[in-house]
């Protein structure tokens, strides 16, 4: 009985690692489409395999760069990856930041949908509406 806590609680630490959040912290990715980071840890990641098959992953944001076009906009370029077994829609919003750190109001700044197809890569590309832009900030959201 004493094997099986001692087994139980380091998977449980294991899970614990696994989950820490990493990623572009100008980027908000929610808890109901994010994936947890378990299935990266190869202790757990049979069950974590076995998990996903029943429950599903979500979406993990990959990498974010942010580059200034010909015309002197600034875009916004995000990859990332569906961890799940199915197809995961989700809806996401850009806000672009001047100097201060105040948000550029847009008639672009509004909830977009986007899917991305099950274990496979995905990107969104977003540009600024004005030149005045420096940073970004987005959030996404579960498509319902």
């Amino acid at each position: 009985m004493k094997c099986i806590t001692h087994i139980l609680l380091v998977l449980g630490a294991l899970v614990l690692v696994g989950c820490k959040d990493q990623g572009d912290p100008r980027i908000h990715v929610r808890k109901d489409i994010r994936s947890d980071n378990v299935v990266d840890n190869y202790v757990t990641r049979p069950v974590a395999e076995a998990f996903s098959a029943l429950a599903g992953w979500g979406i993990d944001i990959t990498r974010a760069v942010v580059i200034t076009n010909e015309a002197g906009y600034r875009e916004l370029h995000v990859d990332g990856f569906n961890r799940s077994a199915s197809v995961r829609p989700f809806r996401y919003r850009v806000e672009w930041l001047d100097a201060n750190g105040f948000v550029i109001d847009s008639q672009a700044t509004t909830w977009l949908r986007a899917s991305a197809m099950s274990r496979s890569p995905f990107s969104i590309k977003a540009v600024a509406p004005t030149t005045d832009a420096v940073d970004f900030r987005m959030d996404t959201m579960k498509w319902e």
